[in-house]
């Protein structure tokens, strides 16, 4: 997974604690977590693509979540900002190499490491279509230093259009 794949959640779930209408700007969520502005906008413009986020035109305008945070799952994050291809491809090397079978009728089934590999990544999936950025939102109290909690929604308050 990608770096991106992180700052996207993280930008998800600041958006999911903003006041209706709200928006943040791509430049000030990048600031807000200390990452290259370019390169965050990238991902955030996947996100609107696929109606996570809403980009909001104007002088006013930024970043807002398009659904409610409990619909938003974390996998629907990752399939924006990675894909949703396989990471595991199976190139059938058993074939090769001076014992493989040239002939592909004697291997009618995908190899057993194939299948462990796509099942281990079924169920990663499975996990990540579990949890939305609205559980996100509600295990930040437990998760974060007051403190900071504090100095960020004082932050995000000053920041936002």
């Amino acid at each position: 997974m990608s770096e991106g794949v992180e700052w996207a959640i993280h930008c998800c779930t600041v958006l999911a604690t903003l006041p209706p209408q709200s928006t943040l700007p791509a430049a000030k969520l990048a600031e807000l977590h200390g990452v290259a502005g370019p390169y965050l906008a990238k991902h955030l413009q996947a996100l609107s693509g696929a109606e996570i986020l809403e980009a909001v035109p104007g002088p006013r305008g930024g970043y807002r979540l398009a659904r409610p945070a409990p619909d938003i799952t974390l996998y629907e994050i990752v399939a924006a900002v990675d894909g949703s291809d396989r990471s595991f491809r199976c190139d059938e090397i058993r074939r090769q190499g001076p014992a493989g079978v040239a002939d592909p009728s004697a291997y009618r089934t995908p190899c057993t490491i194939a299948q462990a590999m796509w099942r281990a990544e079924d169920a990663w999936r499975r996990e990540l279509e579990a949890v939305s950025v609205g559980d996100i939102v509600a295990g930040l109290a437990g998760a974060v230093d007051p403190r900071q909690a504090t100095a960020s929604l004082v932050w995000i308050r000053n920041a936002l259009r």
